[in-house]
């Protein structure tokens, strides 16, 4: 009897060896069947993104809207239309225009660096790169072709055309192109201070209490159109802790004003015994508002 059972047992571990060699294949079919329809899923999306762009390549190249919906729909698939020019998105001319709308926002960024040591209000850099007008490059491949003939009409004429033209930068056409910038490591990023999206043009890297200091400064200069004050900074900064809510010590205040100071983002002001921080690029902002 025990014999028997021996057997039996010996039986049924080969029986269950072999059943789970079997469920192994069959998952390893399963998931080979699943990535080739996953592939196949890719593919026909990139005909349909294909058609799709040659369907709307004029909305794309002429409307910065529809241009950063188009990019938010590659994205996925690990589609580049921003890349090289042979490949077959060239029909596009989109890569071209990034680039030198990138070579654009660098040379706004240092026009301005000695101003406001290298920050910059995505606003403001849109509000400069519209008022020069388009870059020599244009989206449109009828543009390009026509450049020459039309840097000779009037500046005036110029001027009104490109003050009426559809395809005038996006703030998101300039974020696109300071992504090319930061590849070079040159500092070019962008930073949200407050609710303000803020252009990086140097390598310094900004902690939280340099950011904080310049949302303080963002909500003084918009209340009372004036700079900030040291005491001012120390009571509107505070750290939360586990038991208790505290401010900012006066070192913490002057570490972080110090380097702002150094690297030309902010100015000291010395007037009657009293002394104010000012933020070009915090002035600069709140000033086109008011214009607007």
């Amino acid at each position: 009897m025990a014999h028997r059972r021996g057997r039996a047992g010996i039986g049924r571990m080969n029986a269950g060896a072999g059943a789970k060699l079997k469920y192994t294949k069959k998952a390893e079919e399963i998931k080979e069947v699943s990535l080739q329809s996953a592939v196949s899923t890719v593919k026909q999306l990139e005909v349909k993104l294909t058609e799709f762009a040659k369907t709307h390549h004029k909305a794309i190249q002429q409307d910065p809207a529809f241009r950063h919906k188009f990019l938010s729909m590659c994205a996925p698939l690990g589609v580049d239309p921003l890349t090289s020019k042979k490949s077959f998105w060239s029909f596009l001319n989109m890569g071209d225009f990034y680039h030198e709308l990138a070579v654009k926002v660098a040379e706004v960024c240092y026009a301005y660096k000695s101003k406001n040591g290298g920050i910059m209000a995505l606003k403001e850099v849109r509000r400069v790169l519209n008022i020069r007008g388009r870059t020599k490059f244009k989206l449109n491949a009828n543009e390009n072709a026509n450049a020459k003939e039309k840097e000779r009409k009037t500046t005036s004429t110029s001027t009104s055309t490109s003050a009426g033209s559809p395809g005038k930068y996006s703030e998101d056409d300039i974020i696109v192109a300071i992504g090319k910038l930061s590849k070079l490591g040159s500092g070019f990023r962008t930073v949200m201070v407050g609710s303000t999206r803020m252009v990086l043009s140097v390598p310094t890297e900004l902690d939280n209490d340099h950011v904080q200091v310049i949302q303080c400064a963002q909500t003084v200069f918009a209340e009372r159109r004036e700079g900030i004050s040291f005491d001012q900074v120390r009571e509107m900064t505070q750290t939360q802790t586990q038991t208790q809510t505290q401010q900012w010590s006066d070192d913490r205040v002057k570490r972080a004003l110090d380097l702002l100071l150094a690297e030309g983002m902010a100015w000291l002001d010395r007037f009657n015994g009293h002394e104010y921080y000012w933020f070009p690029s915090v002035w600069k902002e709140g000033m086109s508002e008011d214009t607007q």
